[in-house]
């Protein structure tokens, strides 16, 4: 066989960077977060159509809430990151559990029902509740949060995929923004940010 010349070696080069840059692509998360906005994140307040009726921020103060921005069609980034949120209020004392509140934001509201979305979290934790709302007012609240989706048409079986920002957002008991923790956030740290905003809060009562 003769060796490949230089041409050809090139090409065959390229041809495996294009292709390994498409599967990267496909299945890393966008982690655009505050980059595509014109100002930091400052969270706030919103209210949300959840399975058992509106879910409002502001009606947990004194907690601290675990923001998940995704949608349940999403192939592995969601279930990824709601498990390791998961297994970090599994590690939860009982006590601790009653300070604590899991959100999952779906950013599709054309297919996540509140069936749907009440049967996803369970099957994490029971501490997590799904719910979602208008499109302008999810793009408004992701806004707010330095959240970031787009829809990809003729992706999948379903239709599409919703390329999406990966961070948990961690909101004191205060009701301000107080991390944005990246995508796959190990369970112990994400234990240790909760755990240390819930002993300021005991400190400063």
């Amino acid at each position: 066989m003769r060796p490949m010349n230089r041409y050809a070696w090139v090409v065959a080069v390229v041809a495996i960077g294009l292709a390994l840059g498409w599967v990267i692509s496909r299945w890393t998360p966008v982690d655009r977060g505050a980059s595509s906005l014109s100002e930091a994140p400052r969270g706030g307040d919103f209210t949300l159509e959840a399975p058992n009726g509106p879910f409002r921020l502001q009606e947990h103060r004194g907690k601290v809430v675990l923001i998940y921005f995704g949608y349940t069609f999403c192939p592995d980034i969601c279930p990824t990151n709601l498990a390791l949120m998961a297994q970090a209020l599994n590690a939860m004392t009982e006590e601790e559990l009653t300070r604590v509140q899991g959100v999952f934001i779906s950013v599709d509201p054309g297919r996540d029902t509140l069936d749907l979305l009440a049967a996803y979290t369970d099957h994490f934790h029971p501490a997590i509740v799904g719910m979602t709302g208008d499109p302008n007012d999810l793009a408004g609240i992701a806004a707010r949060y330095g959240a970031a989706y787009h829809k990809v048409e003729g992706e999948s079986q379903g239709g599409y995929l919703v390329d999406h920002s990966s961070n948990t957002y961690v909101i004191a008991p205060d009701g301000s923004l107080h991390t944005i923790l990246s995508h796959a956030t190990p369970p112990p740290e994400i234990l240790e940010v909760t755990r240390r905003l819930l002993a300021q809060t005991q400190a400063s009562s």
